[in-house]
């Protein structure tokens, strides 16, 4: 016969903490804002812990007298034992002292309970559902919910000593001695660390541009000049090229040789050794691909939450937004709230893993239709919170594409935008795109003359 084990809970604590909310109006504040119902073991001490919180929000001191009133309208005074019971809790502690004390006993507990509940959930999931790895999101997912939610922050006074405030003036003196030093990581495209001083952490960067304009490129760029030049560790999510496809190009680039020579295997002995010398910073480089073609944010945050973990994580690249599903059930029938789902899981994961994540996305065909083919906001594809969730919106515009080149411009000239900027400045650079090997590279300092705004 098996035993049979009671969860987790100290009757005597929770006592002692109604009894402190009975006793003292100045530990009632902090225990109903501390904890909440299902802390408590006990179903009698919910209600009674409940109803202490539904007298608390209407501005009225919690006592013996309103509390037994509030039960009463609730019905619920005799369930919970009584006048005799309430009169008991009001005796239980001589004062409230220790509450901080029995509160923590109380959370402990509470969150023990919840260990075994998720436990209990995860094999349940095990056991019912066919597929290996929706078991292992599942169980990665209840949790990271569970130790997030016993992370969440408070208020915090601002001033107080070594808080905020005082990391905040470190920072600052930091870069007041270090002035012109990049403060986040920077992409090798000088004019747009400029501007945002590189990739910052838990920033989600938007890149948007119309199919054939080389966004996967100018992504890849990025992501080998960070891992290659700055050391850092880059992972790669491609739905829509084969990491062979990725390989290939980024080889072409790092070693500037015409990709078509190289799928053709028509390179001279010069192009050749170029070729393995960026094999070589490629092979020592710390890039992780993934080239799944049914990825969810689900499925990149858990990966990338490992390699946080195991290896270190400094950027993640995903291309691109509109191939991704929210969940693995399929189409949702409504597609924009959809993909807000989407961009709002990646932003709170960029924030959670602290690192920066670029989101690659299609333009809508507005851009085409209108005499001015110059990308803006409202042409992001099922834009949804698109906008809102980005900390930066980034667009390619190639006016090549469109006739619209500018007469002193020269050939393979491609504007990159920035269209929001939620720390900084807004403008537009130009880059060179050499499209024989997926490269842009920076434009000479003297044909940059660029507007530059204020947000």
């Amino acid at each position: 016969m098996a035993e049979y084990k009671v969860l987790p809970n100290n009757l005597e604590s929770e006592q002692a903490v109604l009894g402190c909310v009975l006793i003292d109006q100045e530990a009632q504040t902090d225990i109903l804002s501390t904890l909440n119902r299902d802390d408590f073991y006990s179903e009698a001490h919910r209600n009674i812990f409940q109803a202490m919180q539904t007298i608390f929000t209407k501005s009225i001191p919690v006592d013996f007298v309103t509390l037994t009133s509030e039960l009463e309208v609730e019905k619920k005074l005799e369930t919970v034992g009584g006048i005799d019971y309430i009169t008991y809790l009001s005796n239980v502690v001589p004062s409230a002292a220790n509450f901080k004390h029995y509160c923590d006993i109380v959370i402990s507990n509470s969150v023990r309970r919840n260990l075994i509940k998720c436990g209990q959930s995860i094999i349940e999931d095990a056991f019912k559902n066919g597929d290996e790895k929706s078991s292992m999101q599942f169980a990665e997912k209840s949790i990271f919910d569970l130790s997030q939610k016993q992370q969440d922050s408070d208020l915090e006074l601002v001033g107080k000593p070594g808080g905020v405030l005082t990391e905040v003036l470190k920072e600052l003196s930091e870069i007041a001695e270090n002035q012109g030093k990049m403060r986040g990581i920077p992409t090798g495209f000088k004019d747009f660390d400029a501007i945002t001083n590189g990739l910052q952490k838990s920033d989600l960067i938007l890149l948007a541009a119309r199919p054939g304009v080389g966004k996967t490129s100018f992504a890849m760029n990025i992501a080998t000049n960070v891992a290659i030049n700055e050391g850092k560790r880059v992972a790669i999510f491609d739905l829509e090229m084969s990491k062979a496809q990725l390989m290939q190009r980024a080889l072409a680039s790092v070693a500037k040789v015409n990709l078509t020579h190289v799928l053709r295997g028509s390179m001279d002995q010069e192009e050749w050794k170029r070729l393995w010398t960026a094999e070589k910073k490629l092979a020592e480089s710390m890039i992780y691909l993934d080239d799944s073609s049914m990825t969810t944010p689900l499925d990149i945050i858990s990966k990338c939450r490992k390699l946080k973990m195991t290896e270190g994580l400094d950027l993640i690249v995903i291309d691109y937004l509109q191939l991704m599903k929210a969940n693995k059930k399929g189409t949702s029938e409504n597609r924009t709230q959809e993909v807000s789902d989407i961009t709002r899981m990646l932003k709170v994961a960029a924030k959670d893993l602290n690192v920066p994540i670029i989101l690659l996305s299609q333009l809508s065909r507005l851009v085409e239709q209108r005499e001015d083919h110059k990308p803006i906001l409202s042409d992001l594809r099922e834009s949804g919170s698109i906008e809102q969730d980005a900390d930066i919106v980034l667009f390619l515009y190639n006016p090549e594409n469109y006739n619209d080149v500018i007469s002193n411009e020269e050939p393979g000239t491609v504007h990159l935008i920035i269209a929001k900027h939620r720390s900084g400045s807004t403008g537009e650079i130009k880059l060179k795109w050499i499209k024989e090997i997926t490269t842009y590279t920076n434009m000479p300092a003297n044909r940059q003359q660029e507007r530059v705004e204020e947000e």
